[in-house]
């Protein structure tokens, strides 16, 4: 089969004289794992938005259908079969039109991820997907067998390959192979997750696919959050040689519409003499078992007398690297608390940077009438923390409480220090006594989140929560962590970023110049605990997301006593961030899905370790707050 779809295919067809344009559309929607009928909806709706731009092929994202990622829901038959039902009854929707979508497909004996290729209610086809990640936040192999097929969609003479996610990303996979079988346009339907600078890299390697493949190439990724996860959109539509045709807007549902004239890729071709030499590639991949096979249809074309010249607009610009970090938290946190059945929440506002960048997310999320803020002072509070939090609230139009802990404080310092056999009595004032106020802090929020069903939004960083400076059961609780995956470093950058945006002093410029203090003791500073953050960050950066060891990030100029403080640090505090609320994930490494670390381990790197088993060292008492 492979040497007559290879070596015999048919030269491409003119069409009265005209070009061979095709008008494609990628529809980057936001769908929810799970609401099967919902998404299904939501697919039919923008099949007549597509329909009313004339379109001639429409994309799906990856698992449009179920949402993504449906983790162990792919192990119950039931939602298997409801996908399969509502693909079936999509059908009708498709009439006129060329669609590919996602969804699981199961045979008798395996699972797929596989992508739909529907014509005018006809199903010709279901590609599945041939690279399962399974890295990160993947667990692909977990659920699905990787598909040993390559199809090729010959649409009268027209020929379109398509793929799924994590099959572009190799040089020498699937769409390479359908290039080399005839394909003029390489179609990838996505759900591939944000983290900062992805999606530069991104367009890089989807213009190298391009160029190398001589073939457009359209990509529709997913927009939304779900969970820890949000997916940023920012579709793509490149051209033979590698150029940038069109890219969608970032964080919002868009229907991106862009004309091709295929007849470019056989002009291309002719003179490209890399395409002839690279078949043997298809005879040796036939060899190891797998297959080829061309899916027949009609070209359903408008035959479009005169293309729709590209606009400005189709390039959507790429919002500053600051900028998009924001917009992906206020997306994730937006989709997280309406996703599951919420509309309001509350936090505390301690008159700190970190609660005070959560509250603005949360306005720009939610609206400033379905958030609430909480002062809970304390004998430690200072007067500016009280008057910041009040100033932030008014700025923000939110609904303020105060709420005392003075009072609560006393009555368990007098509890504990009871009769004269209670432990805590003749006892140092220490972090025990610190970490009463951030609990009953905590009670005071889980009591306004029970009574009033409002999501409680904990504000703590990354930066503490890599080292533990965090208190479980109180700054820690909550419903969703926004800022939980923000370096500290960071979260200063963003809070300047929203007041440029906001042409004014949105959050106090007091709140963000001031030394951070958890005030729960006298004069408490960070700094007392913990190294500044612009030294800190750095080394937290190395050691979680890049995995350096002790060694390498001495090497770097940092305090070798420091490094192994930090490191230790971050070590002993695994439990703490295993029972954290989930939160945004923004960087390469995130905690919680994707750096997956065991709680009892007793491995510690040292300096001068180059072995790195120290397992005869002792774990030792974890260091809390």
């Amino acid at each position: 089969m492979f040497l007559s779809t290879s070596l015999d295919a048919r030269p491409p067809k003119s069409y009265n004289g005209i070009m061979r344009t095709l008008r494609l559309a990628l529809a980057q929607i936001n769908v929810t794992v799970g609401d099967i009928e919902g998404n299904a909806a939501k697919i039919r709706a923008w099949l007549d938005k597509a329909r009313a731009q004339e379109a001639d092929f429409v994309l799906f994202p990856e698992l449009a259908i179920t949402g993504y990622p449906p983790e162990d829901l792919l192990l119950k038959p039931d939602f298997i079969a409801a996908a399969r039902r509502a693909l079936d009854d999509l059908l009708p929707a498709t009439a006129g039109l060329t669609v590919a979508l996602g969804l699981p497909v199961a045979n008798h004996y395996d699972l797929f991820n596989a992508a739909a290729f529907i014509q005018d209610g006809r199903l010709l086809g279901l590609y599945p997907k041939h690279y399962l990640p399974n890295y990160g936040v993947f667990d692909e192999n977990r659920y699905f067998g990787a598909g040993k097929e390559t199809l090729l969609f010959d649409l009268d003479g027209d020929r379109i390959g398509l793929s799924i996610c994590e099959d572009i990303w190799y040089p020498g996979g699937p769409p390479q192979w359908q290039a080399l079988l005839g394909a003029e346009l390489l179609a990838n339907i996505s759900a591939s997750p944000y983290a900062r600078g992805k999606g530069d890299s991104r367009e890089r390697m989807m213009s190298t696919r391009a160029g190398d493949n001589v073939a457009f190439v359209a990509y529709c990724n997913l927009v939304g959050g779900q969970d820890e996860l949000v997916f940023d959109g920012r579709s793509l539509v490149f051209g033979p040689d590698g150029r940038l045709l069109a890219r969608g807007p970032m964080f919002e549902e868009a229907l991106l519409v862009v004309d091709i004239d295929l007849d470019e890729v056989f002009r291309r071709r002719l003179h490209d003499p890399r395409y002839r030499q690279s078949r043997e590639t298809l005879r040796a991949l036939a060899e190891e078992g797998e297959a080829f096979r061309t899916v027949s249809g009609e070209r359903i074309s408008r035959g479009l007398p005169k293309a729709r010249l590209q606009r400005e607009t189709d390039i959507h610009p790429a919002p500053d690297p600051v900028g998009e970090v924001y917009q992906a938290l206020a997306l994730g946190t937006r989709d997280y608390v309406r996703k599951n059945g919420f509309s309001q929440v509350v936090l505390g506002l301690s008159g700190g940077i970190d609660s005070a960048l959560t509250a603005v997310i949360a306005v720009d999320a939610l609206g400033a009438e379905n958030v609430t803020g909480v002062s809970m002072p304390s004998r430690f509070s200072s007067e500016h923390s009280k008057s910041d939090a009040r100033q932030l609230a008014e700025n923000l139009g939110i609904r303020f409480l105060t709420i005392p802990i003075e009072k609560p404080f006393e009555a368990m310092l007098e509890t504990l220090n009871g009769p004269p056999d209670y432990p805590f009595r003749g006892t140092e004032f220490d972090v025990a006594e610190e970490n009463i106020q951030a609990r009953l802090r905590g009670v005071i929020l889980m009591a306004l989140s029970n009574k009033f069903g409002w999501l409680l939004l904990s504000t703590g960083n990354k930066s503490e929560n890599a080292v533990g400076y965090a208190t479980l059961y109180g700054d820690m609780a909550g419903g969703f962590a926004v800022i939980k995956d923000v370096p500290k470093t960071l979260v200063w950058e963003l809070a300047r970023w929203r007041n440029a945006q906001a042409g004014r002093d949105l959050i106090p410029e007091h709140i963000i110049i001031k030394p951070p203090s958890a005030e729960l003791r006298p004069n408490q500073l960070d700094t007392d605990s913990l190294p500044p953050y612009d030294i800190l960050d750095p080394i937290l950066e190395m050691y979680i997301e890049q995995d350096m060891g002790p060694e390498e990030i001495v090497a770097r100029g940092f305090d070798p006593a420091l490094v192994a403080r930090i490191i230790r640090m971050v070590d002993r505090n695994e439990y703490k961030r295993r029972q954290a609320a989930p939160g945004v994930k923004i960087t390469v490494r995130a905690f919680g899905k994707d750096r997956r670390l065991p709680i009892t381990n007793h491995y510690r790197p040292a300096l001068g370790n180059r072995v790195g088993n120290q397992g005869n060292q002792k774990p030792g008492r974890p260091e809390t707050r």
